[in-house]
């Protein structure tokens, strides 16, 4: 029996039947073969970043932490294959070696960058894709036991659609072709203002910067802007706040932050038109109800529009809203009490952060939801890569 298993934040934890390690695919190949011979489940781990249960199981838990090469590094056309076990840090700074970049990170660089991938995590700019779509290939272990190698190119973008957000549930992915950008520098400046400041002004903020995001603080009613631009671009000077902080250098550096406090969190993706009005009612209701009780930030992000078949961006420029709780501490009752109002926006519930929607209240959400279940289906028709979670609170099965 394995240890129990614990998730970053420690709100999740559970006891796999068996935590696997693979060193190399090779060894990893010959594991699967005798897992799946003997018809046990499997899920796949990263780096624990997520809260929701997608890797809950008394199977078989496999970590691709040693899987972090980095091959076929291509300058000339800003792609190269990523072992799926690197973090977005470590892979952030192996590409540099190959002076490649990618387009963009969260608001941490912790997650493993095919975890990232795979459940639609994103940063922020209004005309910045998720991280899933940088997926153009990859390797791996499908249901039969069998390494394959797909391509968009050469699978089609119908299936690729499918297959950048699929939650782990079509194989084991040893390596991802990533689409990247050639190396770039970034300038991060981080201006304190008064929550109405921001919002009268946020067109402008989003409109004229390639990065912008920001976060609320309940107790003062102040926000911290974060505007991230390449040298010499985007907005300079903001008379209505006051420049706190200032960091340049390469992106993979400058996107994300390191924080030592961990916190649970919900967040949702809504149209990018519904974003000013969602945010004022959630900040009425915390203001009301939960200031004396919540510390932490609520954090207001964009995303642009994809066709990927369960993105939370797919098919509307996105706006996020973000709600956290210190870790240890209590956080249903809050996020239960704004829940409503995500919903109420037409909100989809980021697959892996805390949300309470099940089966039919997220089929809903999503247009090509059928069209996902079909490719998944035929990927692993014996449902080897579900979970409880995954095949009856998710997918309804």
């Amino acid at each position: 029996m394995a240890e129990t298993w614990s998730n970053w934040s420690g709100s999740l934890k559970f006891t796999p039947g068996e935590l696997i390690e693979p060193e190399s695919e090779e060894m990893l190949l010959e594991i699967a073969g005798k897992i799946l011979e003997n018809d046990h489940k499997i899920r796949v781990v990263g780096a624990g970043h997520s809260s929701s249960p997608l890797v809950v199981t008394d199977g078989i838990l496999i970590s691709l932490k040693y899987l972090k090469s980095v091959d076929s590094a291509d300058r000339e056309n800003s792609t190269a294959w990523l072992g799926t076990g690197l973090t977005v840090k470590e892979g952030g700074i192996k590409l540099l070696d190959h002076n490649l970049s990618f387009h963009n990170t969260g608001d941490v660089d912790i997650q493993c960058v095919s975890g990232a991938i795979s459940t639609g995590t994103h940063g922020t700019g209004s005309r910045l894709g998720n991280l899933s779509s940088m997926l153009i290939g990859c390797r791996m272990i499908c249901s039969d036991g069998q390494v394959k190698e797909f391509t968009e190119e050469k699978d089609g973008k119908e299936f690729f659609d499918a297959m950048r957000v699929s939650l782990g549930t079509f194989g084991i992915m040893t390596k991802m072709k990533l689409k990247l950008l050639p190396a770039f520098k970034l300038e991060r400046k981080e201006w304190c203002t008064h929550t109405d400041h921001c919002l009268a002004n946020i067109d402008q903020l989003i409109d004229e910067n390639r990065n912008f995001d920001f976060y609320w603080y309940p107790r003062s009613d102040l926000v911290k802007l974060r505007i991230l631009n390449e040298p010499g671009r985007g907005m300079q000077k903001l008379d209505y706040a006051d420049c706190v902080e200032e960091k340049s250098g390469w992106a993979i550096d400058v996107l994300p932050k390191e924080r030592d406090l961990k916190f649970d969190e919900m967040e949702y993706s809504l149209p990018f038109e519904a974003g000013p009005e969602c945010f004022r009612e959630i900040r009425r209701i915390i203001k009301d109800k939960f200031r004396k009780t919540v510390a932490w930030r609520v954090l207001y992000r964009t995303i642009a529009a994809d066709d990927f078949h369960i993105s939370p961006c797919h098919g509307r420029n996105t706006v996020t809203i973000s709600l956290h709780q210190n870790a240890g501490f209590p956080f249903m009752e809050f996020f239960r009490a704004v829940e409503p109002v995500f919903r109420h926006f037409e909100g989809r519930p980021h697959w892996g952060k805390k949300h309470t929607l099940q089966g039919k209240e997220i089929s809903s959400l999503y247009p090509r939801w059928n069209d996902f279940l079909e490719i998944r289906n035929k990927m692993d028709p014996s449902g080897v890569f579900l979970n409880e979670y995954l095949k009856k609170q998710i997918f309804d099965l």
